[in-house]
């Protein structure tokens, strides 16, 4: 995407505070109590988002959950340790990777003689090596760890060298000698699809009469629409370090979204039982999905050459490779065929999704599952079925990516609103809040899904979007936008406004719980240790915020060690917007054991009464009013030790109520929803394609918050790399199945650039989550992502107004300048066959 503005937080932003920049600059380095003279920054924009000027109005107090993230101080010092940084002694090895260059084809040679000979080499290994599995997928198979005796992708692990640095191990890499005998790749999806070439079966979920629906329906439409993937793009790339330990395991340190994965994982392939693997994680630099089951084929090989050499092994994945030998997002095809009355609201619909899986299942069951139960986003389709199909392809085997499927299941009912309402001459907003659940229409519920479940906060979604409406001003900035575009040929202005609905909790359901280990030491001093990992999302700081509340304890009393297999055992991976929702639920049990028995305890030794206690303000208060007593924390913790009570506790939480039956496609898959809606503007240059997006307005639910600072910040990340996903970010393979978008020259990511000149981003207060989440918050990881939808629909507004509104235009995503102009040709070239039919009629 091309955007030529800069940014500025807020609606008010005015050419003087952009002007002032370079003096805010100075009143925040004085601040921070820095001296010397701050020179100019390139650019104009402030380097606060919220300056503090003389005579400025005070801002609102802060909320009282505000906290900054745990590792905020090393992350901007660079004393954050990620993988690469861990200290490694002399005489470790450094590991590399060799990939298929082929697609698709038989090995027929795999020469690594030469590998082996090469100076400093030490260890050279291929499936052959492997005592135990050599099928490393993680649900299902599909996954060798090396490839044997036919290559699936370019990338594809064939064989892996350690030697005693990162370059000798490069540069031995290429003297490898493999002869491939190429076959005919497999790219297309739709193809696959029809040719029944799935990884996993198709499935199919349905509710009522939707063949009738559709017969008897006033209105019909049908269309097809292609979703790109999207490269993970963390900044810390793969990474591991595995530690030999004294019997025949290992301590393997892993930039990993899912340690017992891992563990498990290791262990099979060495043949070794699960506790002689430890893995430990204390953050990563991004992982966004991509490392949730990917990460552990590097751990792995590196675990195997370890044990085989007895020393040290870092492995880390140059960029290229990185990117070549990874899954992305799931591209999909997407086709719809749906029923509404005159009111444009929806009375059947037909859809399936296609979703790209790539060579192997990985995760692509739950992530088109996904897709599927979101194909409604904020809607009730009436009378439906959705049906979803997993396609083989001849590239990296896709994975998980937040959002995991929903994103692209709710692009097509997005577009079809959107159609709908050109349909019919209606504004789009129109049609999107007739079509939201609601209790009842024409006798019959409409707050059900397609899957069966009851969607309880419904009234809430039509809440955000009035308000959303109101505040954005969204109908006097329309009524402006359609005067615009008609005085103005060539550029033209869009404007959109999407609802989000997101479901919060694992489809499968085994995965829905967690455990935790708090120690309080008898200095005062408390440890959480959770089965989550961090990886920039905050969620460390929220555990370590519930574990302060729950004790009463201000937040620098609790502290936080790196996520361990030995610690916390069995856990779930870090995704699906649960961390917090699960592992919060966990340390909050444990915490709550610690205080049970120190309440316990108090009212034994001191003889005082059990039922007015409570901790507060680091002590223990007894009573009520001015009949209070109080005992510092630190010393009850002293005189619980001494009376020899347990000051250490495990903590455990399942989430409660949710089941799907996938024979019968109903359930109730989701513990609650999150809710969301954005409004996005945009320019459109008509002759060349290039686009910017102007303004953005967002009022996001995250029921009461955990922390308000960290929550936003997720839902402006997500909403920039949504919109990454839909404009800019575009994988393209050549047609022998390489990859040829794989480093940042050629593959664009947003920058700061791209962010909208006018950025509101507003929490919604008051409205806890009606199911007992932790302190009836809700999840705030994948939510946000799907908000990006506006600026697509937005550009698809803008592009629409090229022939008054009749037409909605044809535009897959990503949305690319190029796509954008393709799309303004064809409404163009369809615009004058109209007038000439028309012409011809009044001219015979």
């Amino acid at each position: 995407m091309r955007t030529l503005t800069k940014r500025v937080f807020g609606s008010r932003a005015s050419a003087t505070d952009r002007n002032a920049a370079p003096d805010l600059a100075r009143e925040v380095e004085r601040e921070l109590g820095q001296t010397g003279e701050v020179g100019r920054l390139e650019g104009d924009e402030p380097i606060a988002r919220d300056p503090v000027r003389p005579g400025a109005p005070k801002a609102k107090a802060p909320n009282r959950h505000t906290r900054q993230h745990e590792s905020a101080i090393k992350h901007v010092t660079g004393r954050a340790e990620y993988i690469d940084d861990l200290p490694a002694p002399d005489d470790a090895l450094h590991a590399i990777v060799g990939l298929s260059p082929v697609a698709h084809g038989r090995l027929e040679r795999l020469d690594l003689e030469a590998v082996r000979r090469f100076p400093g080499v030490v260890d050279v290994i291929t499936a052959a090596d492997i005592p135990g599995h050599r099928d490393i997928g993680p649900v299902f198979p599909g996954d060798p760890m090396f490839a044997e005796a036919t290559v699936s992708y370019v990338g594809q692990p064939l064989f892996a060298v350690a030697a005693t640095s990162y370059q000798v191990a490069r540069r031995a890499a290429q003297a490898a000698v493999i002869e491939i005998d190429p076959l005919p790749p497999r790219l297309d999806p739709v193809a696959a699809a029809e040719a029944s070439e799935f990884v996993r079966p198709t499935h199919t979920q349905s509710r009522g009469d939707w063949s009738a629906a559709l017969a008897n329906a006033p209105h019909t439409l049908e269309a097809t629409q292609f979703v790109g993937g999207q490269e993970h793009f963390y900044l810390e790339g793969q990474a591991c370090l595995v530690v030999p330990s004294e019997d025949e395991g290992v301590t393997v340190y892993t930039s990993n979204q899912h340690p017992s994965e891992t563990q498990k994982l290791v262990a099979e392939v060495l043949s070794i039982p699960f506790h002689a693997v430890t893995v430990e994680n204390r953050r990563m630099g991004g992982g966004f999905g991509g490392k949730e089951t990917q990460a552990a084929p590097w751990a792995c090989m590196a675990a195997l050459i370890s044990r085989r050499t007895g020393r040290e092994v870092k492995l880390r994945l140059p960029r290229a490779d990185d990117t070549r030998a990874t899954g992305k997002r799931h591209p999909f095809s997407n086709r719809y065929r749906l029923g509404f009355d005159d009111e444009g609201i929806l009375l059947g619909a037909d859809i399936t999704v296609i979703g790209d899986c790539g060579h192997s299942p990985d995760l692509s069951e739950a992530v088109v599952d996904r897709a599927m139960f979101h194909a409604d986003n904020a809607y009730s389709l009436g009378d439906a079925r959705v049906v979803g199909h997993r396609a083989r392809t001849h590239t990296a085997s896709n994975t998980a990516f937040r959002g995991f499927g929903g994103p692209q299941g709710m692009m097509i009912i997005e577009r079809a609103m959107d159609d709908i309402a050109r349909h019919l001459g209606l504004d789009p907003l129109s049609v999107r809040k007739r079509n939201l659940y609601r209790s009842v229409q024409d006798g019959k519920p409409r707050n059900v899904t397609h899957y069966g479940q009851e969607v309880d906060q419904h009234p809430l979604m039509r809440e955000i979007l009035e308000r959303l409406e109101r505040s954005s001003d969204y109908w006097a900035r329309r009524e402006e936008i359609t005067a615009f575009n008609r005085r103005s040929p060539v550029i033209k202005r869009g404007l959109a406004l999407t609802p989000v609905k997101f479901g919060i909790s694992f489809t499968a359901q085994h995965l829905n719980q967690a455990g935790a280990l708090l120690h309080v030491y008898t200095d005062g001093s408390v440890m959480i240790n959770h089965g989550g990992t961090e990886m920039g999302q905050g969620l460390h700081t929220k555990v370590c915020q519930v574990v302060a509340r729950e004790l009463g304890l201000d937040l620098v009393t609790v502290r936080i060690s790196a996520t361990r297999t030995d610690k916390v055992p069995n856990t779930s991976p870090t995704a699906a917007s649960s961390g917090a929702d699960l592992n919060g639920m966990a340390a909050r049990d444990a915490a709550s054991q610690i205080r049970e028995r120190l309440y316990d305890f108090a009212a034994e030794h001191y003889q005082l009464d059990r039922g007015g206690m409570r901790l507060e303000g680091g002590e223990l208060v007894t009573g009520v009013g001015n009949v209070t007593r109080r005992m510092p924390w630190g010393e009850l913790i002293q005189a619980a030790y001494l009376g020899r009570v347990s000051l250490s506790a495990t903590g455990f939480y399942s989430t409660p109520l949710i089941h799907y039956d996938r024979d019968t496609g109903q359930g109730r898959p989701f513990y609650y929803f999150a809710f969301g809606a954005s409004v996005s503007e945009v320019r459109v240059d008509t002759l060349s394609g290039e686009y910017r997006v102007e303004r953005v307005d967002i009022l996001h639910d995250v029921g009461d918050s955990l922390n308000p600072a960290i929550d936003l910040g997720q839902v402006e990340g997500g909403f920039i790399q949504g919109m990454g996903w839909l404009t800019s970010e575009e994988l393209k393979w050549n047609d022998d199945g390489r990859l040829m978008t794989d480093g940042p020259a050629t593959y664009k990511i947003p920058t700061f650039g791209d962010l909208p000149p006018v950025f509101n981003v507003e929490l919604l207060e008051g409205h806890p989550n009606s199911q007992a989440s932790i302190y009836r918050s809700k999840a705030v990881g994948e939510p946000p992502f799907m908000l990006s939808m506006s600026v697509w629909s937005a550009l698809r507004d803008a592009l629409a107004s090229l022939v008054d509104y009749r037409i909605s235009p044809d535009l897959d995503t990503p949305a690319t300048p190029e796509r954008v102009l393709m799309a303004a040709e064809a409404l163009k070239h369809a615009g004058d066959e109209n007038a000439s039919a028309q012409q011809r009629d009044v001219h015979p």
